[in-house]
């Protein structure tokens, strides 16, 4: 490794890369920099090429650390060197974009050098990008479900996948939630694995209705949110070994089922992983030995008798799609709040309108207030609204003009 000009080079699998301002604090409060991000990235490069590997990746990235602004990419840059690899993607919307699939350590230091700290690989091979060969289970808790309950619906979860005889391979999500993933033959397309997610969702809730919802309306939902959505084609969830944008620097790991009930995920740090790492090797070094069959689930789908459920909104409206219309446009008393390009504006906005109307505020639970993450076509803003099903009806405030009002361009 060498040192100039405020760059350091690392030779990682026969290439050169330059990790620029090597010393560019990512988090503040541990002081983590961008040559930590590289030199943690190849202590665990071969779990994390596992999970991001050989497949089209967005990348997020976060060039001022991660209390500045942060930007999803879909595009590679163009100026890469000769050796990252790209392939061209079609997305629902009509756009292409050429991706980078990461084969090699050297690869993942290219990224950390960009400072990207989240890899978002589709769940398709560069080889093949209409078959996908993984299923994706996102365990999304409501505002205050504690981890206990999601370590139960994993559990639940667990049990459903090996009674179709598939094997679910369980990692945290480095955020609030849980990932299983579930690899497949690659004989099926994306609607015919998200149906088979569906199907799954729906038997996780009938299994265990109190502790997890199918139901894809924010305010419908209770519990353990099962999002099947997360297998509709273009979407993507962080990968195994992933650095998230938290304080402490959490990562998505791998777990072993074993692990799920007695896990902590603010034991998995891009500090801690890579001695972790060292010591027991990946969990799920054997996923790609176990390549399942959707038959099975996709069998429920038709016996539940339920049809289709709704697609992400960007999406075209499917002709096996119910009517596309929330309940808040329904029956229920839902205000919202504010829109901004922060979510730390957003919150300010909602902690205004709280003080505005302290009697009503007293009334929320948890789950009554819907934070919902909007992407745009390069960053996501945030949305922030009341459900004020709790509120007796004399307290219910009307709808205000948003605070904060920011607008934000949504299309994707």
């Amino acid at each position: 490794m060498a040192s100039k000009r405020e760059a350091v080079t690392l030779y990682v699998a026969g290439h050169e890369v330059t990790i620029s301002n090597p010393r560019k604090v990512l988090f503040p409060q541990p002081g983590y920099t961008k040559l930590e991000l590289a030199h943690y990235y190849l202590a665990v490069a071969e779990g994390a090429l596992r999970g991001a590997g050989g497949r089209p990746n967005m990348l997020v990235r976060y060039p001022d650390g991660i209390e500045g602004e942060h930007f999803y990419q879909k595009r590679a840059p163009k100026s890469r060197p000769r050796w990252i690899e790209v392939v061209e993607l079609r997305f629902p919307s009509g756009r292409s974009a050429e991706e980078v699939v990461p084969r090699d350590a050297a690869a993942l230091a290219w990224l950390a050098n960009l400072a990207c700290l989240e890899l978002h690989p589709h769940p398709v091979r560069a080889e093949d990008l209409e078959h996908p060969d993984e299923l994706r289970v996102d365990l999304d808790p409501v505002p205050g479900v504690e981890w206990k309950q999601i370590q139960q619906v994993a559990t639940v979860t667990h049990g459903v996948l090996r009674d179709f005889r598939l094997v679910g391979w369980p990692k945290t999500s480095g955020s609030r939630g849980m990932h299983v993933c579930v690899r497949l033959e690659r004989r099926w397309g994306f609607d015919e694995v998200r149906r088979a997610a569906l199907a799954l969702a729906r038997e996780v809730e009938r299994r265990a209705p109190t502790l997890a919802t199918s139901k894809w309306w924010k305010e419908e939902r209770h519990g353990v949110f099962v999002d099947y959505n997360q297998n509709a084609k273009d979407r993507t969830v962080a990968a195994a070994y992933s650095v998230r944008p938290t304080p402490d620097a959490r990562v998505s790991a791998p777990l072993a089922w074993d692990e799920v009930e007695v896990c902590n995920p603010a034991d998995f740090t891009l500090a801690s992983m890579p001695a972790r790492f060292e010591k027991r090797g990946d969990p799920h070094a054997g996923i790609d030995q176990n390549a399942g069959s959707l038959d099975g689930l996709l069998e429920l789908f038709e016996r539940q008798g339920l049809g289709d459920a709704p697609w992400p909104p960007h999406y075209r409206r499917q002709a096996s799609e119910p009517r596309r219309a929330p309940p808040s446009k329904r029956r229920l008393p839902l205000i919202e709040i504010g829109r901004a390009r922060r979510k730390e504006d957003a919150l300010s906005g909602l902690a205004r309108w709280k003080a505005r109307h302290p009697e009503a505020a007293a009334h929320l639970q948890p789950a009554d207030v819907l934070v919902d993450a909007m992407r745009g076509r390069y960053s996501t803003w945030t949305r922030i609204r009341v459900n004020l099903q709790h509120v007796p009806e004399a307290l219910r405030p009307d709808q205000e003009p948003l605070d904060p009002d920011e607008k934000i361009r949504s299309s994707s």
